[in-house]
């Protein structure tokens, strides 16, 4: 042990308990605010000293001085500082309540529930003796603020008067309950701009007992973002007033377009709605706060309405009637309907309007292409866009190079490039550069770029910040099923495969296995199918990927056959889209609000469809222009855009969308939804895309596209079943799809593609709903992403438990105990359990079975995570088949559960279920030899399990 870089922490006997890693360092810029209201300097080995406190009171003397327990010390006040640094970033002042709060966390966290149970006991103790001290002692001190730099008395009232305003309408919430929540965390002196801050704290602590609290929070936060924009906190009249000044501003900064100026803004500016402020969850605006809105030397110029109608504006630029489409751009955006993707919000109407989400590239097999491939990342990434690159075509280890008379070192060394480029190039600061390397699965570097993600072994052969996806073609998946050997190839001795697909592949393929056997292909290997099958779902246990995606399903049903070959998909899996050494595929994304489509008719909650339809049309309108606007980084970008015009419209609040309907996810009625809610934003996106052709012309490489021949995308389903048999999909609609494929006929498409089902976590978490097509991930938990830690807690059960008289600080400790489920509380009925189960309580097959429901209709993709408890080799083998069965185009995330979340989970289903007890499928694909497949791995002993975690901060899907 390095004992100069260890700190000592004194035990209550005097004696000096030295950790084996360092505490975390005291320059975080945060100070303590002590129970007097004095400021005192952040010490982190007090809370040291405080969990090994609680520690000796469990494990006593011996226990506390063994190694186990102070490395346990050490890393639970790291995680402790860590949490604190989160919730502020630049500093500033905590609450000691506060601090002692992130322990007793953190200690239930780790699992170490006695020795919580003995600090809560503690804390108790001392909260009694402090009362007793003080009850005969004078009044407190009057508080006094810094106003810049004038001190003056705290007004209480007119504090109490603001978090009344911010309650107004509200039911359940208190502004008095705010204000005495906020007292403990102010001290003499503080400044002004402090105290209004430390109000939006408080307001946020009570969220977890009142969801509501999460629009106070909201509106108190959103009355310190006037006082910063405006330098007043009234409101509507200065939304048009000083709009104009604000498009002003933002030019003079070198940050708006300079063509905004030539709107009519006093036009725009009547056309702000300041009431729809009123709508977000503090949630949602501090993460546009945050990370959005935009600023000059970090003072924000940019109020919500104004920052809605900036990027209506960027997306009407090339209107003819700019104001009305800018208008009603604004309408759409501003009511929560619809949601354009982070990277539309982030940059349209500025002066680098990179709108697209999605870049996809395939590398050549030569160091000019590796290199030039490598810089077009960067370049792509600069403005937040996430990239999927096809790697098959570079050759692999071993081979020829005929230039040098030497041998190739492979794709691996130069995916260490990709990795570190990504690292390197963060989008602008805004959040960390994403990429995801493909490579097809009969490639001879495919086993170790499956260790890519692995902390063991060779760390220059390793890629930790970089994400990798296996695509995986039938004739594999069939070898598996049949237990066959599979062989792997170096694409410089089989160049065709990578452009072949479907039979036209399992032909070429089989040739080349037969060259081996007569001699004439040297560099290759031979392996059980079941085999390589085994180390995949190893791996993707171990690490999270790499993510199986499915080549022949996402060609044989490309409406785009004709114009190449789909290599690989994007960064989360949900874009299908072509591409070659000359073409770079583009997608800009958003989604639509499902929750905000339905209505009551009759006693039962349905779709809108006509509102449902006209949001869609506006919505592909807006896709549509993004496509004109956006800057190019690439010429090969811009030219397969321009070429293709392909979009990706999605859907989010899926989930919400079951609750108030009164289903659970795991039910019959949930498949049914998911299949009549993907027909009908499908229809209705063809059918906009028709319009736009008609009023502007289609796209230019519609001819011989399968729109022109009359196929649509459930009309392409059938063809997986030459290969697979039956997918097990019911077919048929409710929607008129003859008369669309007749208008489609006449008219054309304005895109070649139009949907695709992003993961949609930021801008869900905007609007205020549960991510794309997920299920709840808990019903109350903290999540943590770049604005810092955020309570969420599930609204609509908090109303239904309310209903039923059950809704307590009682209830709120077991959810928290219990993770967020339901399940283990015995009072809660077993109907309201079912209905709102967590994604680890369901059976992971009624996912796939509802997203194959989806996948009949959808031109591309859907971004699915598998949540999976406690996987096991058998598990994932089956759920991963199935989703091949049923014909799915794409996988992404594999998420599972820690040990200590599983433990207290326990005594329910396989699956921890007390929802998903039935199996979605009655006659399950036979498993043959691959269903017996067990997981050889560290992580199923018990070691460190790598899979995704939902609140990994640099998680791309979680943010």
């Amino acid at each position: 042990m390095d004992t100069a870089t260890a700190r000592p922490i004194t035990n209550t006997s005097g004696t000096e308990a030295v950790h084996h890693s360092p505490l975390p360092a005291r320059d975080s810029g945060l100070e303590v605010i002590r129970r007097d209201s004095s400021v005192v300097a952040f010490r982190p080995e007090k809370i040291a000293v405080a969990i090994t406190k609680a520690f000796l009171a469990i494990e006593g003397q011996h226990g506390v001085n063994s190694a186990r327990i102070r490395e346990q010390v050490t890393g639970l006040t790291a995680n402790v500082v860590e949490a604190l640094a989160r919730r502020l970033p630049g500093g500033g002042t905590v609450p000691i309540e506060d601090i002692q709060d992130q322990v007793e966390l953190a200690l239930m966290r780790s699992g170490a529930h006695d020795v919580a149970r003995a600090y809560v006991l503690y804390r108790e103790k001392h909260a009694e003796q402090r009362a007793a001290r003080q009850a005969g002692d004078k009044p407190a001190p009057a508080l006094h603020v810094d106003d810049d730099g004038q001190r003056l008395p705290l007004d209480s009232a007119g504090f109490i008067a603001m978090c009344r305003e911010a309650c107004a309408g509200l039911s359940d919430v208190d502004a008095e309950t705010v204000w005495t929540q906020t007292l403990p965390n102010l001290y003499d002196g503080m400044p002004l701009a402090a105290v209004r801050q430390a109000l939006v704290l408080a307001a946020r602590t009570l969220i977890e007992a009142e969801p509501d609290y999460g629009k106070v929070a909201a509106r108190l936060l959103l009355s310190n973002l006037r006082l910063e924009v405006l330098g007043m906190a009234a409101m509507s009249k200065h939304y048009p007033a000083d709009f104009a000044a604000f498009i002003a501003a933002g030019i003079a900064a070198e940050l708006l377009d300079p063509r905004l100026a030539e709107f009519d803004l006093e036009k725009l500016g009547q056309a702000l709605l300041a009431e729809r402020d009123l709508q977000f969850d503090y949630l949602g605006l501090q993460t546009l706060y945050d990370r959005y809105f935009l600023h000059v030397d970090g003072r924000r110029i940019e109020l919500p309405q104004w920052f809605f109608m900036r990027v209506a504006m960027g997306l009407a630029l090339n209107e003819i009637d700019r104001e009305a489409w800018a208008i009603e751009f604004y309408r759409l955006l501003s009511s929560f309907d619809f949601m354009c993707s982070t990277p539309t919000l982030f940059n349209s109407g500025t002066r680098h309007p990179q709108l697209s989400s999605c870049y996809l590239t395939t590398v050549s097999d030569d160091l000019d292409g590796i290199y030039q491939a490598i810089k077009e990342n960067a370049l792509l990434q600069k403005y937040a866009g996430g990239l999927g690159n096809d790697w098959t075509p570079v050759r692999a280890l071993g081979s020829r190079i005929k230039g040098t008379n030497g041998h190739s070192q492979g794709v691996i060394p130069f995916l260490k490039v990709v990795n570190d480029t990504a690292v390197a190039v963060n989008q602008g600061g805004k959040r960390k550069g994403a990429v995801c390397a493909y490579l097809e699965n009969w490639h001879l570097d495919f086993e170790e770029f499956l260790e890519l993600r692995k902390n063991t072994g060779d760390d220059r052969r390793r890629c930790h910040d970089m994400n990798t996806a296996a695509w995986v073609s039938d004739l594999f998946m069939q070898r598996v099923r049949n237990n066959g050997d599979w062989t792997l190839f170096s694409p410089v001795d089989t160049p065709d495969l990578h452009e072949l697909y479907g039979s036209a592949f399992a032909e070429a393929y089989r040739a080349y296995e037969a060259k081996t056997e007569r001699g004439e292909i040297k560099l290759f290997k031979r392996i059980g199918a079941v085999q390589l099958w085994r180390k995949m779902l190893t791996v993707l246990f171990e690490t999270g990927q790499p993510w199986l995606t499915f080549k022949d399903a996402c060609n044989l049903r490309s409406p785009q056959q004709h114009a190449g070959v789909i290599h690989s998909s994007n960064l989360c899996t949900e874009i299908t889209l072509n591409t070659s050494v000359d073409e770079t595929a583009v997608c800009n994304l958003g989604s639509v609000n499902l929750p905000a489509h339905l209505v009551e008719r009759g006693g039962v909650w349905q779709l809108d469809n006509d509102k449902l339809r006209r949001t869609v049309a506006t919505a592909m309108r807006m896709l549509d222009n993004v496509i004109d606007i956006n800057y190019y980084a690439t010429a090969k970008a811009r030219n397969a855009n321009l070429r293709h015009r392909p979009v990706g419209l999605g859907m989010m609040g899926f989930a919400d969308c079951l609750q108030r309907m009164g289903l659970g996810y795991a039910s019959p009625e949930a498949l049914i939804f998911a299949d009549r809610s993907a027909e009908m934003l499908c229809y209705h996106a063809y059918q906009a895309s028709a319009d736009l052709a008609e009023q502007r012309g289609r796209y230019s490489s519609f001819g011989g596209s399968l729109w022109q021949q009359g196929l649509l995308p459930p009309d392409t389903l059938d063809r997986l079943s030459e290969t697979r048999g039956d997918l097990g999909v019911p077919a048929g609609g409710v929607m008129d799809w003859q008369a669309l494929r007749e208008r489609i006929g006449q008219v054309g498409m304005r895109n070649s593609n139009c949907i695709a089902i992003a993961p949609t976590a930021t801008i869900a978490n905007i609007v205020g709903v549960s991510a794309t097509i997920e299920p709840i991930y808990q019903n109350l938990y903290v999540k943590s992403n770049l604005s810092g830690e955020f309570t969420v807690v599930n609204a609509a059960l908090v109303r239904e438990l309310k209903a039923l008289g059950l809704w307590d600080a009682v209830m709120v400790a077991d959810l928290k105990y219990f993770d967020g489920s339901l399940a283990a509380i015995e009072r809660v009925p077993a109907d309201l359990k079912a209905r709102f189960a967590t994604a680890f309580e369901i059976d992971p097959e009624w996912l796939i079975e509802a997203a194959a429901r989806r996948q009949k209709w959808i031109d591309q993709s859907q971004s699915l995570n598998l949540y999976v408890a406690a996987p096991t080799g058998s598990k994932l083998d089956r759920l991963y088949r199935l989703a091949w069965q049923r014909g799915l185009k794409t996988t992404y995330y594999l998420r599972g559960l820690g040990a200590t979340a599983m433990e207290k989970a326990g005594g329910t289903s396989d699956y921890g279920s007390y929802a998903s007890r039935g199996n979605p499928v009655e006659d399950a694909p036979e498993a043959g030899t691959a269903e017996r497949l067990e997981l050889h791995s560290h992580a199923e002993r018990g070691n460190d399990i790598k899979v995704c975690s939902i609140a990994d901060q640099d998680c791309e899907a979680c943010q």
